[in-house]
């Protein structure tokens, strides 16, 4: 799909699930250019009716976030905590992880591995890089 004015191709949203989780994987850039799919996305699963428990959202190939995708994150888990819906972010790329660890804002979040177990151990703190 073709984006807005300046001829940004609109990322593609794709959905799947099982039971009380619903994932949605993200293909294509995280920048303000994603916000419309991935909110129209989480809006349609959201009132659904469907009972839900967590969110995950797969982010393993995102080659590029910028502070508006950061800004597109904290919408959805808005979006998601008054039906007490977790939104975890499934093997983010680095592209996506290392603005998060920066900004301090990968706390907010759930980092899990691709089988849904808790990934955030493995993280080194934001400061650390290899030298």
């Amino acid at each position: 799909m073709l984006g807005g004015a300046g001829g940004e191709t609109e990322p593609e949203v794709r959905t799947g699930g099982d039971g009380d989780v619903v994932t949605l994987t993200l293909e294509g850039e995280l920048t303000d250019t994603a916000r419309r799919p991935l909110v129209r996305v989480l809006t349609e699963v959201l009132l659904s009716g469907k009972p839900l428990r967590r969110i995950e959202l797969h982010l393993g190939g995102v080659p590029f976030m910028n502070s508006a995708g950061m800004a597109v994150l904290v919408q959805l888990q808005r979006m998601a905590a008054p039906r007490g819906v977790e939104v975890a972010l499934v093997t983010p790329s680095s592209a996506v992880l290392r603005p998060l660890q920066l900004s301090g804002l990968w706390l907010r979040f759930p980092i899990v591995d691709e089988n849904g177990d808790e990934d955030s151990a493995d993280l080194p703190p934001a400061g650390e890089h290899d030298s």
